[in-house]
């Protein structure tokens, strides 16, 4: 027998199983199996009505609106009462009146900051007395009067119910005692009147100024004096020339003649004449720093048999000692340039 060969065909290829598509389920037709409880919950809420909006909506602003509107009410039923039971000519008065029945009186007064402003000035300008109405108490009123007392450089006036009246003082500080006409005042730094009772009681504390012009000036001249100790130890007075500079009388009797606006060059000279020469433990009458380049010595006159040689020919002007800046020569002196009368 004669072999026969099978040829096995090749198989054919598959395909891949196709997945089907996911079902969605439909809002509007629901299956019959779905439960009772699942179709109430997916049902839609009812939209409020207009109103029940608005109201949501405005709710703040109408309670806000309601209050106002309170408030309004309230505040004229109180003016009403204060304008039938009160009694006064203004307002305040009528609301004082009013209040000071329920209470609200003056039962104490605070003062803060009193050191040198006399009381009875000051209870003066409070004009207030114990079982005052306090709300018909003008405070600006009072603040007003108590500034106007020389001590006082500012005030300050509160009220604390229910009846307690506050006051904050802030004093002038005496800065120096001004001379002027044969008057003495105590001053302030700014140059305003302090006082004028009682002075002898600060003239070991506080400088002495004399003349016009003097109290508005004195600030800038002690300021610059602070910065040498030895010549504000030794002053005696401040003397305002022609309201344009100062002399400074020294406890010893000289007089050291500023110039004007150069005080401090001035005075820094004198130190160094000071430190070198000892200036001014010498008897000189006059010190005459106004000439930048030159130092002009005047020394005390001598006086024979106990009475006066005379005024100088230039009627006590005459410049005793001319020194040259530069050299410094405090103890050369220039003598014939005096011109002393014959006796």
């Amino acid at each position: 027998m004669s072999r026969m060969k099978q040829t096995v065909p090749p198989s054919p290829r598959m395909p891949p199983p196709r997945t089907p598509p996911p079902r969605i389920p439909s809002a509007r037709a629901p299956s019959p199996r779905t439960p009772a409880s699942r179709l109430s919950t997916s049902r839609m809420p009812d939209r409020p009505g207009l109103l029940r909006l608005l109201w949501k909506r405005q709710r703040r602003v109408l309670r806000q609106l309601l209050v106002l509107l309170l408030l309004v009410a309230a505040g004229v039923a109180g003016a009403a009462t204060v304008q039938t039971i009160g009694r006064g000519n203004s307002f305040r008065e009528r609301l004082g009146e009013a209040t000071a029945q329920l209470g609200l009186r003056v039962h104490d007064v605070v003062i803060e900051g009193q050191q040198k402003t006399p009381e009875p000035l000051l209870w003066a300008a409070l004009a207030l007395h114990s079982g005052d109405p306090i709300l018909s108490f003008s405070l600006a009123d009072a603040r007003a009067r108590i500034e106007t007392i020389n001590w006082v450089q500012s005030a300050s006036v509160e009220r604390r119910l229910p009846g307690t009246i506050v006051v904050q003082l802030t004093e002038r500080r005496p800065f120096a005692v001004w001379q002027n006409q044969g008057r003495f005042v105590l001053i302030d730094r700014n140059g305003q009147t302090v006082s004028d009772s009682d002075v002898g009681a600060f003239a070991s504390q506080v400088p002495l100024v004399v003349g016009p012009g003097a109290p508005g000036a004195a600030a800038a001249l002690l300021d610059t004096l602070a910065a040498y100790p030895l010549v504000l130890s030794r002053l005696q007075a401040a003397v305002r020339v022609g309201e344009r500079r100062w002399n400074l009388r020294l406890n010893n009797g000289a007089d050291v003649l500023l110039p004007e606006g150069a005080e401090a060059p001035a005075l820094a000279k004198l130190m160094e004449l000071q430190k070198t020469y000892a200036l001014l433990d010498r008897p000189l009458q006059v010190v005459d720093l106004r000439l930048p380049d030159r130092l002009v010595l005047r020394p005390h006159a001598e006086k024979p048999d106990g009475k006066d040689p005379g005024k100088t020919g230039d009627g006590g002007k005459a410049d005793a000692g001319k020194t040259d800046a530069g050299k410094t020569d405090a103890g050369r002196t220039d003598t014939g340039r005096t011109g002393r009368k014959p006796t």
